[in-house]
């Protein structure tokens, strides 16, 4: 990877309107029945006015929108997320190269606490065994202790649980950990050092936004990124 230019890390820093510490976590072993999991987890600390800013069901929203919208970008567009009522489908391209088919997300709001979870449905990369199995959740964690301070802390974590990788079922565990499971985790880590700039994108569906009407994206059988 070409390293950044200092000019390009100080503008970065300079627009950056919050600090991103990603915290070392154990890394998760394989379950007897074939099952792995997953979990990244980042302090975010930000001045009080921009957390209370954006807390909010809507937001939590945007940020499932966000780590969406990551994926395609580092991926430069060989990764797409097509969105229907019921699912969404991250594709190669295309369909019928459906890597991975989430069902719809699941929504919790609270004061202190918010989270969405997709479960998964299928999908190529999932073993026959794990279909309708495991879940990928992101969630947001305001801290128990609070000092009252100008700044706050919370927490972001992406997890993966009860997963069944396909690669793993068909040629092996150690494979799957040196690829599809590296990239994973190189690429949630930076998702989560990108909440920095706290540059949430817009929701596709806009289901929790107040005031709004849903707008349904099943008119058509996947509606992708614009």
């Amino acid at each position: 990877m070409r390293p950044r230019e200092p000019r390009q890390l100080l503008e970065r820093r300079r627009r950056a309107r919050a600090r991103v510490n990603v915290l070392p976590t154990p890394k998760a072993g394989c379950a007897p029945d074939g099952s792995v999991g997953s979990k990244q987890v980042a302090e975010v600390t930000l001045p009080r006015a921009e957390l209370e800013a954006v807390w909010s069901a809507e937001h939590l929203e945007r940020l499932a929108r966000t780590y969406w919208r990551f994926l395609s970008r580092v991926s430069l567009g060989l990764l797409r997320v097509l969105y229907t009522e019921t699912s969404r489908e991250v594709v190669l391209l295309t369909r019928p190269f459906v890597l991975l088919r989430f069902k719809a997300p699941q929504y919790d709001f609270q004061p202190d606490r918010g989270t969405v979870t997709w479960p998964i449905d299928r999908g190529l990369l999932v073993a026959s065994q794990g279909r309708g199995r495991g879940y990928l959740r992101l969630s947001v964690q305001r801290p128990v202790v609070d000092d009252g301070g100008p700044d706050v802390t919370a927490t972001v974590t992406s997890e993966v649980v009860n997963f069944y990788p396909r690669i793993a079922a068909g040629i092996g565990q150690f494979l799957y950990d040196q690829t599809q499971l590296r990239l994973h985790v190189i690429v949630t880590n930076a998702f989560l050092r990108s909440l920095a700039n706290l540059d949430l994108e817009r929701s596709v569906v806009g289901t929790l936004s107040p005031g709004a009407p849903r707008r349904s994206p099943a008119a058509s059988p996947g509606r992708g990124e614009p």
